[in-house]
């Protein structure tokens, strides 16, 4: 059964720091693309930030020099280091595996919870 547990969201000020964690169970993340999405409330899902087999990492405009994608193999997880917040990142955070190299939400499957990002001004 593959599985998927992000956690790491909080409650932060604007500027600061946080890293969400997406910790995988069935599938291996590197043979895998993943990929980080976030939604807000009234909003549609987003692409933020995806990691492909081979290593290489895309991101969002939005986030672009503020982010990093990155991932473990002997923890099978994946990360998303998140600096210099600013209120508009508020948003519930999702990580999901593609069998293929996109942006789009629809070509991933096997979604996790979400975890809760609170960025206060």
């Amino acid at each position: 059964q593959v599985q998927l547990v992000e956690s790491g969201g909080g409650l932060v000020q604007a500027g600061g720091s946080l890293t969400l964690s997406c910790a995988a169970s069935g599938r291996t993340v590197g043979s895998y693309t993943m990929g980080w999405f976030r939604q807000a409330p009234g909003k549609e899902r987003e692409f933020v930030a995806r990691i492909w087999s081979g290593g290489s990492t895309f991101y969002a405009d939005s986030v672009k020099g503020r982010f990093t994608i990155a991932r473990d193999g002997a923890k099978n997880t994946v990360y998303l280091q998140m600096n210099s917040l600013k209120p508009e990142d508020t948003a519930v955070y999702y990580c999901a595996f593609s069998h293929v190299i996109t942006v789009v939400p629809a070509l991933y499957d096997h979604w996790g919870q979400g975890t809760q990002v609170t960025v206060s001004s």
